[in-house]
């Protein structure tokens, strides 16, 4: 619209079914609508966002010469961009529309009071009218996107990002905290419902991402710096010496064979303590990269330098041990990221009455995963602490998940995995196996038909919850009783077992909340990271250009992370491919001559969108960091903030619309 030209609106309400209509009178809105200043035309329609509707708009704009639209709908969240590209198509600047929720707001919330419902709608539509008209043009800003990415967390989901990057041709970082990638899922055996083997699936993809051309891969390393937004990155990565040159060392494991201090022996992360490893370790043998690490904490080279050193007389490489060794800041440049940084499993000695760490014979569902695995502690052998093979198993479900007193939620994996559980120990020991739960969640594809299969294998479901844990001799150390309510026979059990394993739920990260403020992204009260919208943008974050994959965002099974991981790997293919993004329109800007440097807005900044210049002391906005919260613009003391879309002079018609309802009838807007 050109200066001075007087607004000509158009205003389309919409039925959405009887989502809206059911509750509201579309059709006197629309007449209602019609009777408002500067509203050319006012219509209703079934469905507004459909194609039929949006050429209803169309047409209009070019028959009318409509240069400002307002559609009463449901909310912007889902549909304001739509009804922009429709305004853009038509030739009218696509800010010059403004949508009113009348779903959310006035149908869906007062359902029962339909007549009072129709007249708060119409306030909602008069001062969406009102605001429509002092709207001003906005050109969105537009940032080249650098076409390296930044993977965080080397598990399935990472690997699978990655690789789905890399084979694009894209440059990629892969960080790890740990020294090897693969995640948990290099410590189970087998993958449910087909059994297949873990390692077999995953090995081949992991040796992938270690030759990978394109794939710069980071272990025993962490992010420890972000700067910048969207489509230029400055990330700080900590490497952590390995006290081993990777680009040296081959990988033939003789320095740890070489080491001669048993008594240093500890006990194995990967293998949670039920094995051990030496001061200088890999952890598991199809470790990637196959690169030893020396345990400062333990390696007497290390923190004395008293050793005589065997491990560098047999090392083949020269200089490829370096107990100089120190830590490293490299800085990388990137255009998008991905979080895939995964999960911990619950602590079950939150819980004490089932045993956990009293009793050697109660273990955990991941400890039980090493002891069946093939390269685990025992072979994959199931030998309890004491030595012995047991005859009676139980498994517990639901341990820190569907609980008021740890997590309500329900962590997905662990009926499924406790059922391939209870059938890999009746495979290998021929024990009695119970099976006690709540409820028995089987969703998934080939699901059921395992559950059918298990309980075709002898395996006993008891269903209710296990009340207490108690050992059968005084001293604690052999088998143990619980005690359990069986609901299906309606009466309390008591079952001597010589193994108990917990089945643990999963939790977000216990660093979840130092990454989210790292990343500048958001969580759940759970702590998991949340996604901009749980299903039109599952993997994006509020922060553009960082999106999530697998169970940091929720609990998840393997093929649902690796499917998210392809849809992180596309959203940032698709940035990239593009080279540039557009920014949202409405962030804030500051005027110069109003500022006076009294740096309010600088710490109530969410995004950290606000620095101060430095020669003059005035605030600056980045735009590609800016999501309009508008939290700056109403903290300013000075006023000098102002946001695009959200104008002081737009938002006081807006109101002041609003008001002339409830004078007119002493109710409507409220």
């Amino acid at each position: 619209m050109k200066e001075g030209e007087t607004p000509r609106i158009g205003v389309y309400v919409c039925h959405c079914g009887l989502n809206i209509a059911g509750v509201l009178s579309v059709k006197s809105l629309a007449e209602y609508a019609g009777r408002l200043p500067n509203v050319v035309v006012s219509r209703d329609y079934k469905y507004m966002c459909s194609d039929p509707g949006q050429e209803l708009i169309r047409q209009d704009i070019r028959e009318h010469g409509l240069n400002r639209v307002v559609v009463a709908a449901c909310s912007p969240f889902l549909h304001e961009e739509t009804f922009r590209r429709v305004c853009a198509s038509a030739g009218v600047n696509p800010y010059f529309y403004q949508m009113v929720n009348i779903r959310e707001h006035a149908a869906w919330v007062h359902s029962h009071e339909k007549e009072k419902a129709t007249r708060k709608a119409e306030d909602l539509i008069r001062a969406g009218v009102a605001r429509a008209a002092k709207l001003e043009p906005v050109v969105r800003q537009r940032v080249p996107i650098h076409p390296a990415v930044l993977v965080v967390g080397g598990g399935i989901a990472g690997i699978q990002a990655a690789l789905t990057l890399a084979d694009a041709g894209k440059k990629v970082y892969l960080v790890e905290r740990e020294p090897t990638i693969g995640g948990h899922m290099a410590q189970f055996d087998k993958t449910f419902p087909t059994l297949d083997c873990a390692a077999c699936i995953l090995t081949p993809k992991m040796t992938a991402v270690g030759n990978h051309p394109n794939i710069t891969l980071w272990t025993y390393s962490d992010v420890v710096k972000v700067d910048g937004s969207v489509g230029h990155f400055t990330v700080t990565v900590r490497r952590r010496p390995r006290y081993v040159h990777e680009d040296l060392c081959i990988g033939c494991l003789l320095c740890i064979e070489s080491c001669i201090y048993p008594d240093a022996r500890v006990a194995s992360e990967f293998d949670l303590g039920l094995g051990k490893r030496k001061p200088v370790y890999i952890p598991f043998p199809q470790a990637v990269p196959m690169k030893v690490v020396f345990d400062p904490e333990t390696c007497i080279a290390v923190k004395t330098g008293k050793c005589t050193r065997p491990c560098v007389d047999v090392c083949g490489v020269e200089g490829a041990i370096d107990f100089e060794q120190k830590e490293e800041f490299p800085q990388i440049e990137v255009g998008t990221i991905i979080l895939a940084t995964g999960f911990k499993t619950f602590d079950p000695h939150r819980l004490p009455f089932y045993g956990y760490g009293r009793y050697p014979a109660v273990y955990t569902s991941l400890e039980v995963e090493r002891l069946l695995n093939a390269s685990g502690p025992t072979g994959g052998e199931v030998v309890l602490r004491n030595g012995k093979k047991p005859e009676a198993v139980g498994i517990v479900h639901c341990i820190g998940s569907r609980d008021e007193n740890t997590n309500r939620y329900c962590s997905r994996v662990c009926c499924m995995y406790a059922m391939k559980i209870a059938h890999l120990i009746r495979e290998r020991t021929g024990a009695e196996v119970y099976n006690f739960y709540i409820d028995i969640r089987a969703p998934g594809k080939g699901f059921e038909e395992f559950y059918d299969r298990v309980q075709e294998e002898g395996v006993h479901f008891i269903r209710g919850k296990v009340g207490d844990v108690t050992p059968e001799t005084p001293d604690g150390k052999g088998r143990v009783v619980v005690s359990a309510d069986d609901t299906l026979l309606g009466r309390a059990r008591k079952i001597p077992l010589d193994m108990l394993v917990l089945a643990v739920g999963l939790e977000a990260q216990a660093d979840a909340n130092e990454v989210r403020r790292l990343f500048n992204i958001t969580c759940s009260e759970e702590g998991f990271f949340v996604e901009r919208h749980p299903k039109l943008a599952p993997v994006n974050t509020f922060t553009d250009g960082v999106f999530l994959a697998g169970c940091c965002q929720s609990p998840k099974d393997i093929p649902d992370s690796v499917a998210q991981a392809g849809a992180a790997a596309a959203e940032a293919l698709a940035l990239i491919d593009r080279g540039e993004m557009e920014l949202s329109p409405n962030f804030a800007y500051v005027s110069a001559e109003e500022c006076s440097g009294c740096k309010t807005c600088v710490p109530l900044c969410p995004y950290s969108a606000i620095t101060l210049e430095p020669e003059h002391g005035k605030a600056v906005i980045n735009q590609a960091l800016c999501k309009g919260c508008g939290v700056c613009v109403a903290a300013c003391p000075s006023g000098s903030i102002g946001q695009h879309l959200f104008e002081d002079a737009q938002i006081f018609d807006e109101i002041e619309a609003l008001i002339q309802g409830v004078a007119a009838n002493g109710e409507g807007a409220r």
